[in-house]
């Protein structure tokens, strides 16, 4: 049976299982605050940011411990060993109930979360989940708000890193993907284009037979995202509607690509996305990788 789009936003927003959405994927500021003595809050701002104000009991693990710089990339998965010890640092276990909290003031700042969302799952913890308009909708909805800096319980991390490809490919697998998958180009059109480029991309462009799908599309003016039912058929338009078949994304440098991700993943029921980490910077910098305008 079909939902229409208003029940279900209201499915997203009570964290109930609807049609096309999973249930506690993204959850709403009344579900986290009905749960903060189930869950970890992992704030992602920076440490400033954080000491201003927080969900009360969250731990402070900023964006960039997420991430690396490798071979000039940026955004890269942490090696593992360094993954392991941010996750042994912050306590959580494989079975940890997470809830990824960030600004969602910019695009780009909504992306952090869902990238860091996709490292938890891809480092196997399977719980994660990201709290819908980041903390900017926790305090425009008057939750309870903390200065009380939470310590780190070190633990060690037991968990196993999903290294299958389900959630990560390389250049080279994705070369082999071409006219095989659907490549999703998650920037916006002037850079799917051509017509823009990134400064650290070498070339501008589209991977050959790339779909575009901006990553601004997904979001409301405040940050909160669309209706499910909105995005799930833009998504459906993009990618079409085979739940089972390899769908492959990228951005600039792989991290505005993880919200597309985190929606037809984890929301949507997809099941066979993958996410291509050193994206157009990466690509770009191979004069043989087909691109096109």
């Amino acid at each position: 049976m079909k939902m229409n789009v208003m029940a279900g936003l209201m499915a997203l927003l009570l964290c109930v299982p609807a049609a096309g959405i999973a249930a506690e994927t993204i959850v709403s500021t009344d579900w986290l605050e009905a749960n903060l003595s189930k869950v970890t809050v992992v704030d992602i701002r920076k440490v400033e940011d954080y000491r201003a104000g927080h969900v009360p009991a969250a731990i402070n693990a900023y964006y960039g411990a997420w991430v690396r710089s490798k071979e000039g990339l940026q955004n890269e998965l942490p090696l593992d060993e360094a993954l392991r010890e941010i996750l042994s640092a912050t306590g959580i276990e494989p079975e940890t109930r997470v809830v990824v909290v960030g600004s969602a003031a910019s695009v780009g700042e909504n992306a952090n979360v869902t990238r860091v969302a996709w490292t938890l799952k891809y480092a196997g913890v399977d719980n994660a989940a990201i709290l819908n308009g980041g903390f900017e909708k926790w305090v425009a909805d008057r939750k309870p708000v903390s200065k009380d800096v939470v310590k780190l319980k070190d633990k060690p991390y037991r968990g196993k890193l999903n290294k299958a490809a389900s959630y990560l490919v390389s250049k080279e697998e994705l070369l082999n993907s071409i006219g095989k998958a659907v490549i999703v180009d998650a920037r916006e059109s002037d850079f799917y284009s051509g017509a823009k480029k990134a400064a650290f991309v070498d070339r501008p462009g589209h991977i050959q037979g790339a779909v575009s799908l901006a990553v601004s599309r997904a979001f409301n003016a405040d940050g909160t995202f669309k209706a499910p039912g909105e995005l799930e058929a833009m998504a459906g338009r993009a990618v079409g509607n085979d739940k089972t078949g390899e769908i492959i994304l990228y951005c600039d440098s792989g991290r505005a690509a993880s919200v597309w991700w985190y929606l037809l993943s984890e929301s949507f029921g997809y099941q066979n996305v993958k996410l291509y980490d050193g994206s157009a910077q990466d690509f770009a910098k191979d004069p043989s990788a087909p691109m096109e305008k």
